[in-house]
């Protein structure tokens, strides 16, 4: 199966394709040191958001509320998995010089690439509708009900524009204003976990020693989606083009891998910060609302003078919170102060995952979709239909939609994203697991064996977490539906699985190879190779 012939399909090789993080910040010459460490610091941190984005605050809360301290290790789990394939991701733009985008429309025959571009779009379409929409529900909850959700989401968008263009001011300022967003989620969430002083015993406890000890289905679910929160399939279509933006000579192995066990540093060090930020808000949630009632919370914010004790029924069912009741009953119990930092956290989250969630979209856009349509629009053309497709049908579900009542919707959306997953993960483990596109830097024995093992425990969690919301349904006609996608879905990713056997080892599945055996050594299922090292 031979590749497209240049990197953009149809695009003449003069005419540079020119998009984000075109400039590139000079690394010094030193030894290990702090100062080189701080040159390739960013791209981590801007990966991280996605683990900090308003779907995971959800999650988080949720879990605290739901299974108390019983789950942290779940969430310190799915971190370290992240942090493995942001690993892969990074090498992949470090060894390669390309993003992920790149090498899928290179190595990928021209309808399966489209497929994938398509499918990663949904992804990035329903984490960018979460992001808004937590940015106009904090809106709605730092004006006290006066900015309804469709202003918040026309707010979020005008200021995401504005924002996209900091680049044009250099992309360290960039960088840094991102780090500013994520301080203040830090010292938001921060506050929370400081005013409510969690019992420090018992979240060691959840952290360290597995166990869910009287956990029930509604607790297993939980688990499930902190694992599908977490790992998002456009972050690694993002991470790998990301790394980009360092000025590494590819050609000097010794400068390849220095940059490698600096961008592992910087990411484990990020993602240990967004792991601490997702901590303060479980911990928050677990302390004060672990099996608190409807009833005990209305009678709190009645007692508070809180205009919405009418979201919380007289009964004694468990709390069932999101990011706008998280909000109020923070109010309720801790006061009004309590509830602003909240919304303050939330602002940050939104703005900062929606921001990297566009450029997420317009690496892959640009390089799969535009390329593949052979249009050549100017810059701020390409923003604006990117962000179009998004912020359309999030508008609609602003307009139509009570700002009090968008758990299903977020469900959806979740459901959307996992089923996504394995368009970023198979593709992720594939390419870097090839030496012709690797070189000495592709995955050995024990990350083919080891990646192969967690892609397939993730993907197979996120799946039941699919099914479970399916046969949630209780609809005929949308189990017929189900079944002829899942029929067509399952086929794809078949095909994916494929590619992904044959780049680990299993040479009996390469068609062509087999071929060559018979007609003389005919090119492999991929062959696009990437030059040799100078020595």
């Amino acid at each position: 199966i031979s590749p497209p012939s240049s990197t953009v399909s149809g695009a003449p090789d003069d005419e540079p394709f020119s998009t984000y993080f075109e400039e590139k910040v000079p690394i010094p010459e030193d030894m290990f040191s702090l100062r080189k460490l701080w040159a390739f610091t960013g791209p981590g941190f801007l990966m991280s958001i996605a683990y900090l984005d308003p779907g995971n605050i959800e999650s988080d809360l949720q879990s605290g509320a739901k299974a108390g301290f019983k789950l942290l290790w779940v969430l310190l789990g799915a971190t370290i998995i992240g942090l493995l394939l942001q690993r892969l991701a990074a090498r992949l733009g470090v060894v390669t010089g390309m993003h992920l985008a790149e090498v899928c429309n290179r190595q990928y025959p021209t309808v399966p690439r489209i497929i994938l571009w398509l499918m990663v779009e949904l992804a990035i379409i329903g984490s960018d509708m979460q992001e808004v929409i937590g940015c106009a529900i904090a809106f709605n909850l730092l004006s006290v009900g006066r900015i309804p959700l469709w202003g918040g989401v026309l707010i979020t968008i005008i200021d995401t524009f504005v924002f996209l263009f900091l680049d044009k001011y250099g992309l360290r300022k960039l960088e840094a204003f991102f780090g500013f967003l994520i301080t203040i989620m830090a010292v938001s969430f921060g506050y929370e976990y400081v005013m409510v002083r969690p019992d420090q015993g018992e979240l060691l406890k959840g952290m360290f020693l597995p166990h869910c000890e009287g956990c029930g289905p509604a607790q297993m679910e939980q688990a499930v989606g902190i694992v599908g929160a977490v790992i998002m399939p456009h972050n690694i279509y993002l991470h790998s083009a990301l790394v980009k933006s360092r000025s590494i000579d590819r050609g000097n192995k010794k400068e390849v891998k220095e940059a490698n066990k600096y961008y592992f540093i910087e990411s484990t060090i990020a993602l240990f910060i967004s792991f601490l930020i997702n901590v303060f808000v479980v911990a928050v949630f677990a302390e004060a609302f672990y099996e608190k009632t409807n009833i005990e919370v209305n009678a709190m914010c009645n007692a508070s003078d809180s205009p919405h004790t009418d979201l919380f029924p007289l009964d004694n069912s468990r709390l069932q919170v999101d990011i706008y009741k998280g909000g109020v009953v923070l109010g309720c119990f801790f006061g009004p102060v309590a509830l602003y930092i909240w919304a303050i956290g939330i602002l940050a989250a939104g703005q900062s995952s929606t921001m990297t969630g566009t450029y997420s979209g317009q690496f892959v856009m640009e390089i799969m979709g535009f390329g593949f349509l052979n249009l050549r629009w100017s810059r701020f053309a390409r923003v604006l239909l990117t962000r179009s497709i998004a912020i359309f049908p999030t508008l609609l579900v602003a307009v139509f939609q009570d700002v009090q009542h968008l758990t299903g919707m977020n469900d959806f959306l979740n459901v959307l994203q996992s089923m996504q997953l394995p368009f970023a993960l198979i593709p992720i483990l594939t390419f870097t697991s090839l030496t012709s596109i690797m070189n000495d830097f592709a995955n050995g024995l024990v990350w083919k064996i080891g990646g192969g093992v967690v892609i397939l425990v993730v993907c197979a969690i996120n799946m039941h977490f699919v099914v479970v919301y399916v046969t949630s349904l209780s609809s005929v006609a949308l189990y017929v539906l189900a079944g002829f996608l899942c029929i067509a879905y399952l086929c794809f990713v078949g095909y994916l699985v494929w590619h992904c056997l044959i780049a680990l080892g299993v040479s009996c599945l390469d068609v062509s190879c087999l071929a060559s055996r018979v007609s003389n050594n005919r090119p492999s299922v991929f062959i696009e190779e990437q030059p040799e090292y100078d020595t």
